[in-house]
């Protein structure tokens, strides 16, 4: 399970950057984001003709990060991630909604992304401090 360190800093934060990858060429975007807590996923919409969505669809294997923009070493804090990436199921789309409320008139194409693995790092805890999150 997902410590709740990691739950408190992704509920303070709202944009992901999202990294795929096809051919050996990497590429990145930055998509707003709801958090599901219980089932350790991201939900964020996004269109399916985008070139991370097209590349994630051929390889739903995929990583990002989570940041706090500071110059203050002491209050720096980040989450680096790996996951898989899916269309979202109904479920998805009353918590995104929730969180954006705005979006429902746009009717985007939402997708979920399960985090596999994660590692947290927070000054505030200890310079350098890291958790670390295994799914089973």
């Amino acid at each position: 399970m997902m410590d709740e360190k990691f739950h408190v800093f992704l509920k303070d934060h709202h944009v992901l950057n999202l990294a795929t990858c096809k051919g050996n060429l990497p590429y990145t975007c930055s998509c707003f984001y709801a958090f599901d807590a219980p089932n350790g996923c991201f939900i964020f919409a996004s269109d399916p003709k985008t070139r991370h969505i097209q590349e994630a669809l051929e390889n739903p294997n995929v990583a990002g990060t989570v940041t706090l923009e500071t110059k203050s070493v002491g209050l720096i804090q980040g989450m680096q991630f790996t996951g898989h990436l899916t269309q979202s199921d109904k479920t998805a789309y009353k918590l995104y909604y929730k969180a954006y409320p705005f979006a429902r008139a746009m009717r985007p194409t939402l997708w979920t992304l399960r985090i596999d693995y994660a590692k947290l790092t927070d000054n505030r805890l200890g310079f350098g401090k890291k958790l670390e999150f295994y799914r089973p």
